[in-house]
């Protein structure tokens, strides 16, 4: 099995910076095999770490299912308020890499998010070739006209300032001014756009699937750790 610095190890995994680690074996808070750490370059298994007795967190990834709340942007710039990681352990934002999240939501759109440290699985769950769905519960300002069915469906729908055609997408008109789509691709605020293309506004707009997965049993700004994919 491979080793790793003590330093290393703590910084990979968001518990302090390499300059601190010198300090947390000082103070006790690292333990190998049972006994106290003495030197943070020291190089050991993971597997016999254990932090303020803890195990090291999750030393094969973070991977997350969030249920967003509207009021949250998926972005770390302060200036736009209120952001997702805000929700999550701040240890890991502090991780290396960071955490960051599986495409985005608009800050008024609810529903699954997906947060993770490993960039592979960013780019096999929003990339189109992919096709991976991603469905979402629409009320709008008016009943949608039953042509917008074929419409989507088409592969031929532009948006505006675009030359490439949206993938086909899969529409259900679910009941008075409500609607569900199924997407395989995600375009910057692609189902508002499509809707207000056919002059009608979207009131709100929830992602109950992606992919696989749902917020069932989890209420809005609640998470739950999922296994990471083989």
């Amino acid at each position: 099995m491979a080793r790793h610095r003590i330093d290393q190890i703590l910084s990979r995994h968001g518990y302090c910076s390499r300059s601190e680690a010198r300090g947390w074996v000082k103070s006790g808070r690292v333990f190998v095999a049972g006994e106290r750490a003495r030197d943070s370059g020291e190089r050991v298994e993971l597997t016999e770490v254990r932090i303020d007795g803890e195990p090291v967190e999750r030393p094969e990834g973070i991977l997350c299912l969030l249920h967003k709340p509207a009021g949250f942007v998926c972005s770390r710039d302060e200036r736009e308020g209120a952001n997702v990681f805000d929700l999550l352990p701040e240890r890991w934002s502090h991780r290396n890499p960071p955490v960051t999240t599986v495409g985005r939501l608009d800050k008024d759109t609810t529903g699954v998010l997906l947060v993770t440290d490993e960039g592979g699985l960013v780019q096999r769950w929003t990339s189109p070739r992919h096709k991976v769905p991603k469905v979402y519960e629409v009320v709008l300002d008016r009943d949608p006209d039953p042509s917008l069915v074929d419409l989507f469906a088409s592969g031929t729908f532009l948006l505006n300032g675009e030359e490439d055609p949206c993938l086909p997408a899969r529409l259900e008109i679910t009941g008075p001014c409500a609607a569900r789509v199924e997407l395989i691709e995600g375009r910057y605020h692609q189902v508002k756009r499509m809707f207000h293309s056919q002059g009608l506004e979207v009131l709100s707009l929830h992602r109950s699937r992606f992919g696989e997965f749902t917020t069932d049993g989890l209420a809005p700004g609640e998470w739950k750790l999922l296994p990471m994919p083989s």
